[in-house]
């Protein structure tokens, strides 16, 4: 779907990307990165929207130098940054870009009621668009992308500004594009969690330069790493310390839970064959605790971020906690 060979595009201060190569194929692809990344430089180069400094790139095929007009006729945008107009609803604004994606008229309304319906604003589309929340108008950015049935859209950080349960509606969303009507996806997010959720592939770029492209199954798979989760008992009010305590006699290695949910009750150990499950069993049973979970911890995608030398910790942290040296307090 999309290939670059040592693309670059270099500003007077700054190289936002720096000799990229990459073959990125049909499905859901995620393209991460920190802010400055180069994410959104890279999508206007594959749209034909700005020029490269030097190497070339192609997208479905046609050279983005050169066929820019026939690339953005394929390809669907939703671009990152509010861009919509206040005054009139989403049936005319949708209706307005299916038209100048070359759809006739009556094709264009259409196609504009069966995407809108599919996104979940069809009973507010007659609403102008400046009454509608932010979910809302991210529905609508989606919908515009969608509306002239492309190959290939591009969702430029999709779940910005959206809570919890709208991301979650967003990221379904973009999951059904692909599934529902076989549109292959490339979104951008610096929340590495929803990737993890969505993506079937993804493409990590830092600097401008490509760190790695990988499945998120290689990406996730899972670690020799055993996350254990008890609860307390009337002998043992910390069943967690217990815990640690009895694995540490039999000379296992344990650590605290750090980024895994319930990380104050979990117990890290590293299993060292089939018979490590019958020591946790043991253990747990011979101290009375109840077992809650024993799963095999997963990679995420935010290790790549992180030095083989550096502890384990919440990636991307604020700028306000690295300036106070990792404390998240204002004292």
């Amino acid at each position: 779907m999309i290939a670059t060979e040592s693309l670059s595009k270099r500003f007077p201060r700054v190289t936002a990307l720096d000799r990229l190569t990459m073959d990125i194929g049909p499905g859901v692809t995620g393209l991460v990165g920190a802010n400055g990344a180069g994410k959104s430089t890279m999508i206007k180069i594959l749209l034909g929207l700005s020029p490269a400094t030097e190497g070339r790139a192609e997208v479905l095929g046609l050279d983005v130098a050169t066929k820019g007009a026939a690339i953005r006729e394929r390809v669907g945008y939703m671009p990152e940054h509010d861009c919509l107009p206040p005054d009139v609803s989403a049936t005319e604004f949708v209706v307005h870009m299916a038209r100048m994606s070359g759809l006739p008229p009556t094709a264009a309304r259409e196609r504009t009621a069966d995407t809108l319906r599919h996104v979940g604003l069809y009973e507010e589309r007659y609403r102008p668009i400046g009454g509608y929340s932010t979910g809302m108008k991210q529905r609508v950015k989606l919908a515009q992308a969608l509306v002239h049935d492309p190959q290939l859209v591009f969702l430029d950080e999709p779940t910005n500004g959206l809570d919890p349960v709208g991301r979650d509606d967003m990221l379904d969303l973009i999951r059904r594009v692909h599934t529902d009507f076989g549109i292959s996806v490339l979104v951008t997010s610096h929340l590495l969690g929803e990737l993890e959720r969505t993506c079937d592939h993804v493409v990590v770029i830092d600097g401008g330069k490509l760190l790695r492209s990988s499945s998120t199954t290689d990406f996730t798979q899972n670690t020799a790493v055993l996350a254990i989760e008890v609860t307390d008992s009337d002998e043992h009010p910390d069943g967690t310390s217990a815990l640690r305590a009895a694995f540490e006699e039999r000379g296992i290695e344990t650590s605290t839970g750090g980024e895994l949910p319930g990380a104050g009750h979990t117990v890290l150990i590293t299993a060292q064959g089939e018979e490590t499950y019958d020591i946790v069993r043991d253990v747990v049973a011979d101290l009375g605790l109840g077992l809650v979970r024993m799963e095999q911890r997963r990679h995420h995608i935010a290790e790549v971020f992180r030095p083989a030398d550096e502890p384990r910790q919440q990636p991307f942290a604020s700028a306000a906690a690295q300036q106070t040296g990792g404390r998240s307090d204002d004292h």
